[in-house]
């Protein structure tokens, strides 16, 4: 009987590993390190800067070894004895609900409507998109225009001389719907970018089975554009709390226009100089959008397991 012999695993030669130049390697450590620096140093020191003295409280006059450490005082100060806090929260809550129920509903349907490629669909975008890239100080020139008491639009068309900017019970939705004004053409313009690339074979397919458009764009297209739903949940939240720059324009946050970064503004930059307080107001504002981020992360990556 002929000897058994055992057949060894035939293993497939690995390829050599490619090493990148050194050339190369630098190029990359550099694209990586610089972005990573940038961030670093713009974004998480000055975070952590300003939790460590929210604790504390200091005028920004002289070394930093002035500040005097209070604890939790500044926080409960906002809370409890700080008058224009609750109503600022108030107000980018009204800011949230607005630009969601608003603009961003807005600039879906015009998003929807211009998808059909009508014709001059290019001009109307143009035309949307416009308040988006002007300036802060031209928008509020703009509305200035039609919000003036004395010579505004608004007042001569009605015959009214109603103080758009200065009458605390109305200026907040003037300021709103001027922000509605550059709000609509953003989202118009993501969701336009979303529906292009919704795949024709579905609304193909929905129309054979006879559902309307209707049908089409609330049960196909619009959940297949989740993605694009989560990034506009995102920009209304963030927008919501970051809104700023207008109020600021028109009474530095004040008078009926009360908003949390407007608040922080007052305290760091403005004649107070409460560099502690401020910061407080700077961590409470993160800690609210960090809820908000850490949803939408979690909704995300559940997303990417399935």
């Amino acid at each position: 009987m002929p000897a058994e012999t055992t057949a060894e695993p035939v293993t497939a030669a690995q390829p050599p590993k490619r090493r990148l130049p050194a050339r190369d390697r630098a190029v990359v450590i550099t694209m990586i390190l610089i972005p990573t620096l940038f961030v670093v140093v713009l974004v998480w020191v000055p975070a952590i800067l300003s939790v460590v003295l929210s604790f504390g409280a200091w005028n920004g006059i002289g070394d930093v070894d002035q500040i005097q450490w209070v604890g939790t005082k500044n926080y409960a100060d906002i809370v409890d004895i700080y008058p224009p806090f609750w109503p600022a929260i108030q107000h980018n809550l009204i800011w949230l609900v607005f630009l969601f129920l608003g603009p961003t509903l807005l600039g879906m349907f015009l998003a929807v409507v211009l998808d059909r490629n009508m014709r001059g669909s290019r001009f109307y975008q143009t035309a949307f998109y416009m308040p988006v890239v002007l300036s802060l100080a031209l928008v509020g020139f703009i509305w200035q225009l039609f919000y003036s008491r004395d010579q505004g639009l608004i007042n001569q068309v009605f015959g009214s001389e109603v103080d758009w900017y200065g009458d605390s019970s109305v200026n907040l939705w003037a300021v709103l719907v001027a922000t509605a004004w550059r709000h609509t053409g953003y989202i118009m313009l993501i969701y336009l970018a979303g529906l292009k690339g919704v795949d024709a074979s579905l609304r193909e397919a929905a129309a054979v089975d006879g559902a309307s458009e209707r049908q089409t764009f609330f049960r196909i297209v619009f959940p297949v554009m989740r993605p694009i739903n989560m990034i506009v949940l995102v920009i209304v939240v963030i927008e919501s709390l970051r809104a700023f720059d207008l109020v600021w324009v028109v009474n530095r946050g004040t008078n009926g226009l009360e908003l949390i970064g407007a608040l922080v503004a007052q305290n760091v930059v403005g004649e107070a100089a409460r560099y502690g307080f401020g910061s407080a107001l700077a961590v409470i504002m993160m800690l609210i959008s960090t809820v908000f981020i850490a949803i939408y992360l979690r909704i995300v990556f559940r997303e990417e397991r399935r």
